[in-house]
């Protein structure tokens, strides 16, 4: 009793005033961490803390679930219980003042430094980011609050750190400020803040997006011809005031790539520069951005003054709905294959997904393009607001209006609760039940699948509105123009129709329009197919046309029509279905290597009709059952063989469409792509295995095991590479040779079934090729048999291999054959990973052997992403030499992936922001890696790109123009390099 009533009189100090019940995931472990947090309290001496959390109440449940369900949030109240202790003296709302202002006078304290603002920033920041959260998932605070209180804090701390970088200059007679306590004004340094920071609308654990000018002819500057260069570097100090990773965290990610021109123009950018490129070279993306641009640090009269002169540029008078389209197309937001089939929960991407965020605003945006110019009510940067100001005007209806803004904020939740767990900054719901079930718990969903039905509806009903604007059926004629394809004679007016539609040879595609009309090929042979075509020809090609290959494109389909046994329904699907109507033009227009696919195949394009396509995860459990169905029954070898190959094909195809679709991601898709290899060749070996026993019999105690290596092992495969493999064996001691009709002596048998492992999985047959195999990795290399026995293996990983040899092994994995021999292998290989090594002697190789590769293999140019200094295979080096290193931080199971292990180096090896900063470039390498292995069957030619294709690349990094890729490219490789000569070079001299 005496202890409820100590509670009681407690909660009645707490300020935090919860609306929501949340339950943890497991209320034992919540209980315990709570009193692990009290504990810290009792260290530092805050007794009434303590005792709070000590007691039983609705507050303590609260904190007990917030701290089950973050483990950011409760490492952060471990580190620092005074956050949680200060509560009882104020509300969140009166502490984010006090931090606010405290931030404020930082940068103005007399002792001030660079190293003590960093540190300060980053206390206050912590501090206002957990207080932020705990508000937040609370219930106290709406998202609008949340989302505008990280926004004022981002705002802060860039106004502290640009005040402070001014003042330095002042101090040093590089600037000459009017106001050295109001240092900002009249500086002539302009910081406008983009996207989401310039709306109020920053997210949980956001970078942000900031664009610097200055105005050369300020009062604050002295040389105007050193302008330039002083505020770049300004700049750079102040990315690093905020960005830099140190043991008291970071402030903000930040991002300048929105500046324009950004591969060729400095950080910081003329002001009469800027307005000069807008007006004649800005492009329809940099418009719809301008939209969200607000003055966020230094001389903000300035900068309010730059947007003014901006404003006819961004808002113009008379709006062309061309330039919507082109917005549309150049932004990528949303990818073309909208409406197809369900909607997977697990893995989707609230941002960018189906149905997101993005497709809100974007919605948003375009309506404001196209009226902004005539109604200025529309100008506005929130979304929400500018929701109730187009359904005002009469631009939307009240309906979309209410939809939009409450799954806008739904979904921002969902955001937000993604970031909380672990500070990340993603936007991509956990694939794991245990995960999914973290996420609803934080929302307040009493489970996993009653989150998941809400989720759905919410997308759903975003993606219906969404498609209102942009997705209509296709109109078949109208506002196409003439198409006409009846006799031998071109028409001239349907010619001028096709160029007006982008085709640069309309003549010959009015020549193969007619082969179809005319019933050429089976497909067409009845009248009702020809009929249906007929009906489709404007539409698709509209669709050929918007790919900019449109030529291409139509002559693609031409060949997949040739081979297609019948055509109504297909036709009549694209007719009806205009989502897979766009998915087949970008294929046909963008990725020649799918179109080569179904070409081939027409069949494939079954699986496409499938509407759980976009839905089901294309995981291991996934693709062996539907392997396990495919090649059932008693079948021929021949007969195996060739399914594998159809089989990995379709599937290949499919993966390869979730990808372009946006239905799972690059790192998904290279699993989902090693996968299959892994259960295809498995399937193969276990063929050979049996169809070799008939003539030789079996070896006594003889068991196989295939090691993956390379991209295989890491499972990074992408949609074109080849597979590396060793085949090791092992058998009873005293087996001399095996029992059949032929008899073989183990090592000769073993040899034997490589080579007829090799001719399976890689000859070509009437069905194509599974998998180009590559077994060089092997002991001795091309030098040593092709089959392996495992002592040997052993013995030559211990006493022979070389370093290079070793830092290959970090990726390997055993990908089938007897399970007991793969846990001997796996086993194996660990322990000789593990082995003690000489870590200079290792580090110096590395660096030679990646300095011999600069030589003997130069890069074709930057985006040769593997071999590029600063590219893939720095990466894949600092990761191997890490792992032969013991840098690298084990949890469990031993990882394979370069991106697993990056991830895991350890802080003695790398900083939290080096390793931050590999990680980033490993995921764009890899989205840009499997999206171009995808979609090309050659090199990628910089000169000769797809515009399709550029699209696509531009969707899977979020980027919003193919200039900004490229200088992130850029800068990201730069970055890399000067990692890796850190790393491996600076250690090693």
């Amino acid at each position: 009793m005496a202890v409820r009533m100590a509670a009681k009189r407690i909660d009645t100090e707490w300020r935090l005033q919860p609306a929501a019940t949340l339950l943890p995931l497991d209320a034992d472990r919540a209980r315990r961490e709570l009193s692990e947090i009290a504990s810290a309290a009792a260290e530092e001496g805050l007794a009434r803390l303590e005792t709070f959390l000590a007691a039983e109440g609705v507050d303590q449940d609260l904190l007990a679930a917030v701290f089950d369900l973050s483990p950011f949030l409760r490492d952060v109240a471990r580190r620092r219980p005074q956050i949680l202790d200060a509560l009882f003296d104020a509300d969140v709302k009166a502490r984010l003042a006090a931090i606010g202002e405290a931030i404020g006078k930082a940068a103005r304290a007399e002792t001030v430094s660079e190293q003590s603002l960093m540190m300060e920033l980053r206390q206050c920041k912590t501090e206002a980011h957990f207080l932020i959260a705990l508000a937040d998932l609370a219930g106290e605070a709406e998202p609008a609050l949340t989302v505008r209180r990280l926004s004022d804090l981002a705002d802060a701390c860039t106004r502290a750190a640009v005040d402070f970088l001014l003042r330095d200059a002042h101090g040093q007679g590089k600037l000459r400020l009017p106001n050295p306590e109001n240092p900002a004004r009249q500086s002539g340094w302009i910081l406008l803040g983009m996207g989401k920071l310039g709306a109020h609308e920053l997210n949980f654990s956001s970078d942000i997006d900031l664009v610097v000018f200055f105005d050369p002819d300020a009062p604050a500057i002295v040389d105007p011809l050193d302008a330039t260069e002083l505020f770049a570097r300004l700049t750079r100090r102040l990315v690093r005031i905020l960005q830099d990773r140190t043991e008291h965290g970071y402030v903000f990610r930040t991002d300048l790539r929105l500046r324009p021109d950004p591969g060729s123009t400095p950080l910081a950018i003329p002001v009469e520069a800027a307005l000069h490129y807008y007006e004649g070279r800005g492009q329809n993306w940099e418009r719809a951005a301008m939209i969200k641009a607000r003055p966020v640090a230094g001389d903000l009269a300035a900068g309010a003054a730059f947007l003014k002169e901006l404003q006819p540029y961004v808002w113009r008078k008379y709006m062309d709905y061309a330039a919507i389209a082109d917005v549309h197309s150049i932004k990528r937001q949303i990818h073309a294959h909208k409406g197809h089939g369900e909607i997977a929960v697990k893995g989707h991407n609230v941002k960018l997904g189906r149905g997101g965020i993005r497709e809100i605003e974007f919605f948003v945006q375009t309506q404001q393009l196209i009226a902004g110019g005539r109604f200025p009510e529309l100008r506005g940067r929130e979304t929400v607001p500018m929701l109730g100001q187009l359904a005002a005007r009469g631009w939307i209806t009240a309906d979309a209006r209410d939809a939009l803004a409450r799954q806008y904020w739904f979904l921002r939740r969902v955001e937000h609760a993604i970031q909380m767990v672990a500070d990340e900054q993603t936007h991509i719901l956990p694939e794991s039940d245990e995960g999914l079930e973290r996420i609803a718990r934080m929302l307040g969903f009493v489970d996993q699948p009653s989150f998941a039905e809400a989720f759905r509806a919410s997308l759903q009903q975003v993606e219906r509105h969404y498609a209102a604007l942009f997705e209509t059926a296709p109109e078949l004629s109208a506002g196409v123009g003439n198409l006409v394809f009846t006799g031998d004679v071109d028409d001239p007016d349907t010619l001028q129709t096709l160029q007006r539609l982008g085709f640069q040879r309309p003549s010959d595609i009015c020549r193969v329009i007619r082969g179809w009309h005319f019933g050429r090929y089976r497909v067409t042979l009845s009248a009702e197919a020809r009929e249906r075509l007929t009906e489709l020809t404007p539409a698709l090609l509209k669709a050929f046309g918007q790919t900019r290959r449109a030529d291409e494109a139509v002559m693609r389909f031409d060949e997949f029509l040739a081979g297609l046994p019948a055509g109504i329904q297909l036709f009549s699907l694209l007719q009806s279905n205009p989502a897979l109507l766009k998915l087949m033009a970008t294929i046909m227009g963008a990725a020649p290597r799918l179109a080569a696919i179904i070409t081939r195949r027409p069949h494939v394009f079954d699986g496409l009709l499938d509407p759980a396509l976009l839905a089901e995860l294309p995981d291991r459990a996934y693709l062996s059952a539907r392997l396990a169905a495919f090649i059932e029954g008693d079948r021929a070898y021949e007969d195996v063989l060739d399914r594998l190959r159809i089989f990995a094909s379709e599937q290949k195809f499919l993966i390869g469409v979730r990808l372009l679709a946006g239905a799972i991601d690059p790192a998904r898709a290279g699993r989902a792509f090693s996968d299959l290899a892994d259960l295809t060749i498995e399937a193969a070996l276990q063929a050979v295995i049996a169809e070799f026993a008939l003539r030789h019999g079996s070896i006594a105690g003889g068991t196989v095991a295939l090691l993956g290596m390379g991209k295989l092992g890491s499972r990074e495969l992408t949609a074109g590479s080849d597979v590396d493999l060793i085949l090791l064996y092992d058998h009873d001691p005293d087996a001399e040779e095996s029992d059949g009709d032929k008899p073989l002596a183990p090592s000769h048998y073993y040899t034997r079934m490589t080579q007829r492992l090799i001719a399976a999985v890689s000859a070509p047959t009437a069905e194509g090729v599974l998998y180009e195999l590559d077994l060089r990795l092997r002991p001795s290399g091309n030098k040593g048999p092709v089959a392996t026995h495992v002592d040997a293996f052993k013995k030559y990983q211990r006493q022979d291999a070389w370093t290079w040899e070793h830092m290959a092994l970090a990726r390997a994995r055993a990908i089938g054959g007897d399970a007991a021999l793969c846990a001997e292998v796996e086993t194996e290989v660990a322990a000789v990973l593990a082995l003690q090594r000489d870590a200079a002697k290792v580090v110096a190789e590395a660096s030679e052997m990646r300095a011999l590769i600069e030589k003997e293999k130069p890069p074709r140019d930057r985006w040769d992403i593997k071999l590029i200094p600063g590219g893939l295979i720095d990466l894949e080096f600092i990761a191997q030499v890490a792992v032969l290193t013991g840098h690298v931080v084990e949890a469990g199971r031993r990882v394979t992936a370069t991106a697993d292990i990056l991830a895991r180096l350890s802080p003695d090896f790398a900083g939290a922001d080096v390793r931050q900063q590999l990680c980033d470039a490993y995921a764009l390498y890899l989205a840009l890696t499997q999206m171009i292995r995808l979609c090309l069957t050659g090199e990628f030619q910089r000169d000769d790109v797809p515009p399709g294709l550029s699209d696509l690349l531009l969707a899977v990094t979020d980027l919003p123009d193919f200039a900004v890729l490229e200088a992130h490219l850029k800068e990201t490789s730069r970055k890399v390099r000067q990692d890796f000569d850190l790393l491996l070079r600076a250690k090693n001299s």
